[in-house]
């Protein structure tokens, strides 16, 4: 069962989203170490909550918090928006970055990976945006992620942006797997 939450029901949930992230990032081959999810829980999540446009869906199987993904709309003078247009051409800058929507995190519990869960939040979040392209940045090697947003319809800008990530853009006039 997919739900959207509010802001303060995100904030409410952060523990659960911690103990969330913990299980898919802390997994061999991503390697995160529990004072990082305890990080996203009490600071990243609460800041990103009172973002424009801050949108958080989470994936329940018998009530417990299996997977989740969050964005918002993405500025310039925001962090991330300022690293990416650093490490790109003034031409894609100029294009995608700014009022696009920023896909920050997706993550699934180990035991609820590769069951379609991640699929759903991804489609879930991207439906009802008030915004006409949207971004991201995932491992530029081959991983479960990148094949995931590549089969939703989401296109390489940049394959690596220097830090091992690739950028990731969706114009969201076209549906989600086409």
């Amino acid at each position: 069962m997919i739900d959207v939450l509010a802001p303060a029901e995100a904030i409410h949930a952060a523990p659960e989203l911690g103990a969330v992230y913990l299980s898919a990032f802390g997994a061999p081959g991503y390697d995160e170490e529990p004072a990082r999810a305890e990080e996203f829980a009490t600071e990243q999540i609460p800041l990103h909550s009172q973002r424009d446009d801050f949108k958080l869906v989470v994936a329940r199987d018998a009530g417990k918090l299996t997977g989740f993904a969050y964005g918002f709309t993405g500025h310039r003078g925001q962090w991330w928006s300022d690293r990416v247009a650093a490490a790109v051409s003034p031409e894609l800058a100029d294009e995608w970055i700014g009022g696009h929507f920023e896909v920050v995190e997706l993550a699934v519990v180990v035991e609820a990976q590769r069951q379609g869960v991640g699929a759903e939040l991804m489609a879930a979040l991207m439906t009802d945006l008030p915004n006409r392209k949207a971004l991201l940045t995932t491992f530029a090697d081959d991983r479960p992620a990148p094949r995931l947003y590549r089969r939703m319809g989401w296109k390489v800008l940049v394959p690596d942006l220097g830090w091992d990530s690739a950028l990731y853009g969706l114009n969201l006039g076209v549906p989600l797997g086409h």
